[in-house]
């Protein structure tokens, strides 16, 4: 990349300057994280940086012992011969992108984001760069986003039809950053709401942060779940934690609910598109708004949004995705 400034070694994005690595797969000395998703958070480095509302969700994933240090959002800190600094990314709480300036010249690693609003997280910050790595898990024109109050009221219409159907709601969520922010748009006068712990455990750190939540409960033992809605995270959807719930309807809340398929796939009553990364019109608007000269796309559909750039005259091409993979389900 441009100035050496940052490479890739097989851990990961490296800045030499700064001795450090973005998002790292695998072990090093020092590694600066976006955010508490499980595939940009690894546990096992040696050290730790990432913006302060994600230290504490960084601790829940990785444990709460680990050496982790973190900085406001916009404070510029030297590390090695690199600046560095944290900017709000959209995606989850405390979600960045990391601003690396050595020598004058700037590249922003954009990490995971979405530029549509969402009250569970700081708003998507656009940083001005020469070079801009960016994620492009929705890269394909098919992927336009409703606006997030459309999705909330469609949820609440389908879990108060379920009620009035003598039946429960079963959504599944991501169970950081989705989950919450789901939950965040419920109506809790249609009836009672409660959470997986994978869920659960998360929230008191959400509120802490000033997010507005509803009364959630955790789902501890068996009962009736008639009228409830129910949050859980993807990964128990086929596991003996759901035959608890017998008279429910299942939805699934994902960026992925936009193609039929995953929903046959799934055998799932309803789906809501609910994305927490940029759709195609967020990716474009954020990558020109960057002003970057050089752009690297990666985590998703890079080959067809680095030709649409091209044709923009754009200089922009697909990073090597193998150490970049996306939450599955969003």
């Amino acid at each position: 990349m441009e100035d050496n400034i940052l490479t890739f070694r097989r851990e990961g994005l490296y800045c030499e300057a700064g001795d450090f690595y973005v998002d790292p797969r695998g072990r090093v000395n020092r590694a600066i994280i976006t955010h508490a998703h499980s595939d940009h958070a690894r546990a096992g480095h040696k050290n730790y940086l990432c913006s302060d509302p994600c230290k504490a969700l960084l601790q829940v994933r990785i444990g709460q012992k680990s050496p982790i240090e973190s900085i406001p959002f916009g404070q510029e800190q030297m590390i090695g011969k690199a600046r560095v600094s944290f900017h709000p990314a959209g995606h989850i709480l405390g979600s960045a992108q990391i601003r690396i300036e050595v020598g004058g010249y700037v590249w922003v690693v954009s990490g995971d984001y979405k530029p549509q609003s969402d009250k569970t997280c700081e708003t998507f910050e656009l940083v001005s760069c020469h070079g801009f790595i960016s994620e492009c898990t929705f890269g394909l024109p098919v992927y336009k986003w409703q606006p997030e109050v459309e999705i909330h009221h469609q949820i609440n219409h389908w879990w108060e039809k379920n009620k009035a159907d003598g039946q429960g709601s079963l959504l599944f969520a991501y169970s950081l950053g989705k989950a919450q922010r789901v939950l965040a748009g419920l109506d809790s006068s249609i009836g009672p709401i409660y959470a997986h712990s994978a869920v659960h455990s998360f929230l008191d750190h959400y509120k802490n942060a000033g997010v507005v939540l509803p009364d959630v409960k955790k789902v501890d033992k068996e009962k009736d779940f008639t009228g409830a809605m129910v949050i859980a995270p993807p990964a128990v959807e086929d596991s003996s934690w759901t035959r608890k719930f017998r008279q429910v309807k299942r939805g699934f809340a994902s960026g992925w609910m936009a193609i039929r398929g995953p929903r046959r796939r799934k055998n799932l009553d309803r789906g809501f598109v609910l994305s927490d990364h940029a759709d195609w019109t967020g990716l474009i608007d954020v990558i020109t708004g960057t002003g970057a000269e050089t752009v690297k796309v990666t985590h998703g559909n890079g080959d067809a949004l680095s030709r649409f750039l091209q044709e923009k005259g754009v200089n922009a091409s697909v990073l090597n995705e193998s150490s970049f993979r996306g939450e599955e389900l969003d």
